[in-house]
């Protein structure tokens, strides 16, 4: 079981409403994304933070490390934002190209500014859902929306899989380090190679074994998965709608002041 699985059966707010979370956590993020606002961003980011790190329990350590991940990878998406392309030197940096300058603006570096942190905002809402909510209780609650039923299906199956895969992978990875197979880089992109190769072999077996497991328990087309439907009180729907109607009145007010 993957640590995001752990973490999510042991959150105290596990036997909470889906809808309920999931309206939370989606309602705020339809906020986030609309209205683009440094003060909105930052509200949600560490109110979504705060609860999280409360209700899931995930140390702040930890989610500090998830937070990470996808802040690399924005760091890196963009650089290219920062900078722009002019005929004369200006902005806050200007680098010479030939005849043409790299060039970094101040709106571009409040624009990439403002990505990132809607962005990182924006991923703290699917963390508090995925961190305080099981992936049967998801599932079911798509069914209740009346998602399409293969949909379903091939969301569950794609999601069990990869930790099939990530465990192959993770026992490949550690029996090649401990032949020294990352000595030096050649040796890392070898093992790599290796490493793959393999794994492209198990993955073709595990889905053939899954799939006759499946068929050897009557699995007639659909994956029946006992769940229990827990309605949410009134005293936390009035909770969640006052806190959705207070960020929407926050948002709006930076809409009007230009993006606050």
């Amino acid at each position: 079981m993957m640590m995001i699985d752990k973490l999510a059966y042991s959150s105290p707010w596990r036997y909470k409403s889906t809808h309920l979370k999931s309206c939370f956590a989606i309602g705020t993020l339809l906020i986030c994304v609309a209205v683009r606002s440094f003060l909105v961003s930052s509200v949600i980011l560490a109110l979504m933070g705060c609860l999280t790190v409360t209700y899931s329990q995930a140390s702040l350590s930890r989610y500090g490390k998830m937070m990470l991940w996808p802040l690399g990878f924005l760091m890196l998406g963009t650089i290219a934002v920062f900078f722009d392309v002019a005929g004369e030197p200006m902005g806050l940096l200007h680098v010479a190209i030939g005849s043409k300058y790299i060039v970094m603006l101040t709106e571009s570096l409040a624009y990439g500014a403002r990505l990132i942190l809607v962005s990182l905002a924006s991923v703290s809402c699917l963390y508090f859902l995925i961190l305080t909510t099981t992936m049967p209780d998801l599932m079911d609650g798509l069914k209740r929306l009346h998602l399409p039923w293969l949909v379903i299906e091939l969301m569950t199956l794609i999601y069990r899989f990869i930790f099939v895969l990530l465990d192959s992978a993770l026992a490949i990875t550690t029996a090649q380090n401990c032949r020294l197979g990352n000595r030096n880089l050649r040796t890392s992109i070898r093992s790599m190679g290796g490493m793959l190769a393999a794994l492209f072999i198990q993955a073709m077996g595990k889905s053939s074994a899954l799939f006759d497991s499946m068929e050897a328990r009557c699995y007639e087309g659909r994956i029946r998965v006992l769940t229990e439907h827990r309605p949410a009180a009134k005293k936390e729907v009035l909770l969640v709608a006052a806190y959705l109607t207070g960020l929407l009145a926050l948002a709006v007010f930076c809409h009007m002041k230009g993006g606050l």
